[in-house]
């Protein structure tokens, strides 16, 4: 580009792309000025009006005002520190969509009530700390009942794994911690996790042994295979599903101290059959929510494995 060259406001706008008219108005506003004027009054711009300009347009395209496009030019303010503002605006703007788009897939997916999607869109916007007391509030209430011979350990460990959303999450986290809040929230869910407290109370009072906390990634690995060989098209009354079961079954003989016998696997079995798939759904939710590694016990895997407990017991 020749630095002596002078061009006119049309010659401008075919080589920089912006029309005439919002040429004419940086123009006019002094965001752009002409470098000097024909004999007849014409407006003419040389090379450095040209990058002038281009500068210009860019920094409207990424949404700077025209004042803060001012003061750049003016030299008031850096391009960083605009970049910079910019960006952090840009993040919030972003991180209210992603919450907003949560909210409406969930209400997409479950055919809410207005009533009921407002109270979606406050559970999406909640804080980390107000995040934390509800679902200690959850725990509170459901293992407080009296009477109850419950070890404290135990429900301290349940308790702890709290939903940590990272700064910038995922639609499908945001989505996880709606459903998972509105899961701790559901009367007929909280009755079946004290249901669990009663069992467990009855267990302890029986001088039955407690699943230790070290102990349920071996669990987690049974479930795990018998989800995999649903998958598959295993058999229950396969050899490979016999295999697994027996392996199933020394977990629990260990556990809680009772012999291998066909009474023992149908009761195994009926332990599965009567499991609620909430449960799990909990902990999937938490596992999403956290960024943690999946073990979901879907309604297959657990009708699996009673179907293959049964047929080990003939």
């Amino acid at each position: 580009m020749n630095d002596t060259a002078r061009y006119t406001i049309g010659e401008l706008a075919r080589r920089t792309g912006l029309s005439v008219k919002t040429i004419r108005f940086y123009s006019d506003t002094g965001v752009v000025p002409p470098t000097d004027r024909t004999a007849a009054g014409y407006r003419q711009y040389d090379v450095t009006a040209v990058s002038r300009l281009e500068l210009v347009r860019t920094l409207r395209e990424l949404g700077a005002g025209l004042d803060e496009v001012k003061r750049v030019l003016a030299r008031e303010t850096t391009l960083a520190q605009l970049a910079g503002a910019h960006l952090g605006l840009l993040e919030e703007q972003m991180r209210v969509l992603r919450t907003r788009r949560a909210v409406l897939r969930a209400v997409v997916k479950l055919d809410r009530t207005t009533e009921e999607v407002r109270l979606m869109q406050e559970l999406a916007k909640m804080s980390d700390e107000e995040r934390n007391r509800l679902i200690d509030e959850f725990w509170d209430e459901v293992s407080s009942e009296a009477g109850l011979n419950v070890s404290q350990e135990f429900t301290e460990w349940m308790r702890s794994a709290k939903p940590n959303l990272p700064d910038d999450p995922s639609t499908e986290q945001l989505e996880a911690w709606i459903e998972l809040a509105e899961l701790v929230q559901d009367e007929d869910f909280r009755e079946t996790v004290r249901g669990l407290y009663r069992e467990q109370s009855a267990r302890r009072d029986a001088g039955e042994a407690m699943v230790e906390q070290d102990e349920a990634p071996k669990w987690w690995a049974i479930t795990d295979e018998a989800r995999t060989s649903v998958e598959s098209g295993v058999a229950p009354d396969s050899a490979e599903a016999r295999a697994l079961v027996d392996r199933l079954i020394a977990l629990a003989t260990e556990q809680w101290k009772k012999p291998d016998t066909p009474e023992f696997r149908r009761e195994m079995a009926d332990h599965y059959e009567g499991h609620d798939s909430r449960l799990s759904r909990y902990w999937e939710l938490l596992a999403v929510i956290n960024d943690w590694p999946q073990h979901p016990v879907t309604d297959e895997a657990t009708r699996w494995l009673a179907a293959a407990l049964r047929a080990s017991a003939q």
